[in-house]
């Protein structure tokens, strides 16, 4: 008796899987107090290494302080709480200095904080809408190019402070500008700023290397911080510049909206939320590469867009995933969002209980914590390899690159994606190809990897009124151009073959193309066969046309060949 063995398929997840926080998921699983300590401990590692940079990005976006803090615990929590990672560690990030420097000094800290609310509403609606699959199609280089020239631009906004310069009037935050103004005064240069800043840099890179499991950061701003009040340094702080920060629990509130305000922040609002969701995905990608799980990206963007909303609403500026602090998260041994939402709650007793002492952090401690951050991000070895690899993948990186640090981020992402994906198209019309087997084609190719050939009727190689293409590849409108010319030849025979067995996927322009020829090939008296399609090419070939009696469609190229021959004879015997 013969088994028939059907192999079950995964059921499809369902819409309320796709957008369930991944703590339901742990604690459905069974969370101990073991697994709370543990995230314990987590949490408060990532919180020690957050708290300097949280004060820093806040500094260099053009902000205060507290509002990096303020991001930090109530975007932070909330991107734990209701976000598709069990490890994104949530808050302000340096990708955004640029963006949130520039709005600041458009539209001052209340549109920004409108900014923020518009992007997370955007970022929401993105999740809702599934686009998060999407997001994830960045090209590679984009990604390393605008990295990369984030990284120039955070260290360029760092130069004031790293070399104590006094500048009349506000800095410029074009890079061109900004270079030739700090140019212009480096002739106030504070030995003791490059001091501390060299010292900061020092001491990080120096525990990094000798105990990489000591809160480098931390440990160079509590020492520099000392050293500057010890021996009474004549530096800037915190405390002299923004007059410390507050110690006392922020009240949410609203900014002020108007419909003239939120046109006039929605571009800002729209780059917000496009870098936010290629951070907060990328960070998901990282910390999933470092502990074999998988992340949920549409309830990952859900997360976000209320994160965004819930830190505009008490002062913070934008949040998303930050890949550092939650790969510190893994490799301090978290078990789950926990850890995350303690990070944040740790950071709130921080602020509460020492903030006074955050007054006397010098300004160039911070800018030399941010340069350290500025080099870990230009992603030095991809860069330098694919300039190397691909002639392509360089004109996108480069572009991306450029654009990111001279003209706009946006502006970067969008034309690096967009030089991305004509390259991407050109590659694959390279791919696709047709080969025509009879009467033109005399060298019998493998049609297989493994060098098998498809067998069909030998004769067909002297039979001068049929002929046999056989497209390879995608075929898709960058390809239509070149098969379409060879198809096009219709003089000569009576019978044309086009075999899609090796076609996985054909596009509306392909097959429209395919359907023009079949009608043109009938009014020439020529017929056409289709073999080898599969059930999803022959759908769109018959939507668009390619329908009998236009064109008829066959198992394989020998069937057709049968059928072909079949009704000759008949119509030779008829005619006799």
């Amino acid at each position: 008796m013969n088994h028939l063995t059907v192999e079950a398929k995964p059921p499809s997840p369902s819409i309320a899987d796709l957008f369930l926080p991944k703590i339901v998921t742990v604690l459905r699983e069974g969370y101990s107090l073991r697994d709370f300590r543990v995230d314990a401990v987590a949490g408060l590692t990532v919180a020690i290494v957050a708290l300097p940079l949280s004060m820093a990005i806040a500094i260099a976006s053009g902000t205060t302080p507290d509002r990096g803090l303020y991001a930090a615990i109530f975007g932070g929590f909330i991107v734990s709480l209701l976000g598709g990672s069990r490890f994104q560690i949530g808050g302000p990030a340096g990708a955004f200095i640029v963006l949130v420097a520039a709005s600041v000094g458009r539209h001052g800290i209340d549109g920004v904080l409108l900014a923020t609310m518009i992007a997370g509403a955007i970022l929401m609606i993105a999740g809702f809408l599934q686009l998060g699959t999407y997001i994830k199609f960045i090209p590679y280089p984009v990604t390393i190019g605008f990295t990369a020239g984030i990284a120039v631009i955070i260290f360029a906004s760092q130069i004031r402070d790293l070399l104590g310069l006094t500048i009349a009037g506000k800095e410029p935050g074009e890079l061109v500008e900004k270079l030739e103004t700090l140019g212009r005064a480096i002739g106030t240069t504070n030995i003791s700023a490059v001091a501390v800043s060299i010292s900061t840099v020092g001491i990080i890179l120096g525990l990094r290397k000798f105990r990489p499991a000591w809160p480098g950061m931390l440990i160079a701003v509590v020492a520099t911080g000392l050293a500057a009040g010890l021996f009474a340094l004549p530096v800037e702080t915190i405390g002299t510049r923004f007059g410390g920060i507050p110690q006392s629990f922020p009240l949410p509130s609203f900014p002020v909206v108007t419909l003239a305000k939120i046109k006039a922040v929605l571009p800002d609002a729209a780059a917000f939320a496009l870098l936010g969701a290629i951070e907060s995905l990328l960070s998901a990608v990282v910390a999933d590469g470092m502990t074999g799980r998988r992340h949920r990206s549409n309830s990952e963007l859900v997360a976000q867009g209320v994160a965004n909303i819930g830190s505009a609403i008490f002062g913070g500026i934008c949040v998303t995933g930050t890949i550092a602090r939650t790969a510190t998260n893994v490799r301090a041994g978290a078990r789950g969002p926990v850890a995350g939402m303690l990070h944040s709650a740790f950071l709130l007793a921080f602020m509460l209980i020492a903030a006074p002492l955050a007054s006397y952090i010098p300004l160039a401690t911070l800018a030399g914590v941010l340069t350290v951050v500025a080099w870990n991000m230009a992603e030095k070895h991809e860069f330098a390899t694919l300039l190397r690899t691909s002639w392509g993948d360089a004109v996108v990186l480069l572009a991306t690159f450029l654009l990111t640090v001279f003209r706009d981020l946006t502006e970067g992402i969008v034309v690096g994606f967009a030089l991305g994906a004509l390259l991407f198209i050109h590659r694959m019309s390279q791919v696709t190809g047709i080969e025509s087997y009879a009467p033109l084609a005399l060298e019998d190719k493998a049609d297989t990897t493994n060098g098998d050939r498809e067998r069909y009727d030998p004769a067909l190689a002297a039979d001068p009124d049929i002929v046999v293409y056989r497209i390879n590849g995608a075929f898709f409108f960058g390809a239509v151009a070149a098969v379409a010319t060879v198809l096009d030849r219709l003089s000569g025979y009576k019978a044309l073959v086009i075999d899609f067995k090796a076609v996985p996927f054909l596009d509306s322009t392909a097959a429209n193309a395919i359907a023009q020829i079949a009608l043109k090939a009938r009014r020439h008296g020529v017929r056409v066969f289709i073999t080898g399609a599969s059930p999803m090419v022959r759908r769109t070939l018959l939507s668009y046309g390619a329908r009998p009696p236009q064109a008829k469609y066959r198992k394989d190229i020998a069937t057709a060949v049968a059928d072909i021959k079949t009704r000759a004879g008949l119509t030779a015997t008829g005619a006799a």
